[in-house]
């Protein structure tokens, strides 16, 4: 049986502490994020909807950076994707797609909801990878 390690990037810290969470965790060869909103490094979201998306991404990379370096968007085989507002996310996310995933198209699934854990947030986005090495 594979051993859990479980893994926080740099200014998710204290929310791991407060909240008792992880930002990753490595089962084997299979990576998977919690889910990675537009926060900054010391934890404030921008009200710029198209940014808060675009840190989303960056967060998301971060995540799987801690786990090994050499992991990245190549490696993600499966997205979701939790919107507020679907309508006003929807075509940013998809965008980001064809920037990060150039090579290969992963299963996703994209949901609306009413709210996400943290005040002013529009958007979640949760991966799993694959760890070849």
């Amino acid at each position: 049986m594979s051993t859990l390690q479980f893994f926080n990037y740099p200014g998710t810290e204290t929310n791991s502490e407060s909240f008792h969470y992880s930002q990753a965790v490595r089962i084997g060869p299979t990576v998977k994020t919690s889910g990675q909103g537009g926060w900054d490094e010391s934890g404030n979201i921008t009200s710029d909807v198209e940014k808060q998306v675009a840190v989303a991404f960056e967060n998301v990379e971060r995540a799987l950076k801690k786990v090994d370096s050499r992991l990245s968007w190549e490696n993600v085989y499966a997205v979701r994707s939790y919107h507020i507002n679907v309508e006003e996310t929807f075509d940013l996310v998809t965008s980001k797609f064809k920037m990060v995933l150039p090579n290969h198209r992963p299963i996703w699934t994209c949901l609306e909801i009413g709210k996400l854990g943290i005040e002013g947030m529009v958007i979640e986005i949760e991966v799993e990878a694959y760890c070849p090495f």
